[in-house]
């Protein structure tokens, strides 16, 4: 068993893709084709990638997905969109002898970051019952880390429990409940309207209706195109994308891109035409998309992503925290350490106020 710290994707072992596989069950932000996207087109000039792993003969056992810049410190391979964030690991039996390999899989990587010529870890963002790395925690306290955690940001879910979208919508506020009745009557009434919903790979080829839909938004042009299309033409490979657009006389007037995996949800981005405000274009949509998603792709658990909009609560039921893990090498003398830590939580509020 060794560390190795790949800095090229086509460098892994092919053992790795088995390993992602069975991660990108737990979140599509785990997924091959999201860190390949990001490491294409969203990193900075002056930032690379750096795959750190622990192999055991041919089998790539971990997978701690990092990018670095100048500096001595290495952030988690992350964009804006990044919702969730994890070290990646292989299946392990719970018996005694698969549960001493996984301490040693820990022990491994933490012995060989801490050979790295850094001083710290930003990993964000995090869910604080992230076994894996609650684990990976306790081992880089072992090697003279001193780690930290900080609240990032909300997300709010939905777990479906085999419920039909009737039952679902039963529980919806009456508020939201009536104002979607009302409001696709009016549209219907008025102007007549159409949602088409384009799944596979048909998604990437109707993406020019979800641009002008977005510029037309409330929202400034869509600052990250060229990592969306990326992001959908791998996604749309897997059959995970699902795009519903709405027209009113032939004009796309909102739109909806959702990706479902593995029995999960995951409501990516949301945008309406501001000239058709009035007529809650969004509500309707996620009326629709919600029924597809738990009629049709029958997932087990919608997932709203980064965020703590007072509107969410109307759609889903249960918040969750994120949170950024630092770890930071100790410094001896005390001195020392004292002054990279101050140094270190500085450059954390900078981050923080950035990102």
């Amino acid at each position: 068993m060794k560390f190795v710290c790949y800095t090229e994707w086509d460098q892994l072992p092919e053992s790795a893709n088995a390993l992602f596989a069975k991660v990108e069950k737990d979140s599509i932000f785990f997924s091959r084709p999201w860190f390949e996207n990001l490491t294409a087109v969203a990193l900075d000039d002056n930032h690379t990638v750096a795959l750190a792993c622990v192999v055991a003969g041919n089998k790539v056992m971990a997978i701690l997905p990092l990018m670095k810049c100048a500096g001595d410190t290495w952030y988690s391979l992350k964009h804006r969109y990044t919702s969730l964030y994890s070290l990646l690991l292989t299946d392990h039996d719970q018996c005694e002898i698969q549960l001493d390999l996984q301490q040693q899989v820990f022990a491994c990587l933490s012995q060989g970051l801490s050979q790295l010529p850094i001083n710290g870890f930003l990993l964000e963002p995090v869910a604080d019952n992230d076994s894996n790395l609650n684990d990976f925690q306790s081992f880089m306290e072992t090697v003279g880390f001193s780690c930290e955690r900080t609240f990032r940001h909300y997300n709010w879910i939905y777990r479906v429990q085999g419920q039909s979208y009737n039952d679902y919508m039963a529980a919806r506020p009456a508020q939201l409940r009536n104002t979607i009745s009302r409001k696709k009557r009016k549209l219907e009434r008025e102007h007549g309207y159409e949602i088409r919903l384009f799944t596979g790979d048909e998604v990437p080829q109707k993406m020019s209706d979800y641009y002008a839909v977005y510029t037309s938004s409330w929202k400034a042009n869509e600052q990250y195109a060229g990592f969306l299309d990326g992001m959908v033409l791998g996604f749309s490979k897997q059959g995970w994308s699902r795009l519903a657009i709405l027209y009113v006389k032939g004009q796309p007037a909102a739109a909806q891109l959702w990706f479902v995996a593995h029995s999960k949800a995951n409501i990516f981005r949301l945008s309406y035409d501001e000239a058709w405000k009035k007529y809650s274009l969004g509500s309707i949509l996620t009326s629709f998309l919600m029924e597809y998603v738990i009629d049709i792709d029958k997932v087990k658990e919608i997932d709203f992503l980064t965020g703590n909009d007072t509107y969410k609560q109307d759609w889903m039921s249960d918040r969750r925290e994120r949170f950024m893990l630092s770890c930071v090498k100790s410094v001896k003398p005390k001195g020392r350490f004292e002054r990279f830590t101050k140094s270190l939580k500085s450059m954390l509020k900078k981050y923080l106020g950035i990102f």
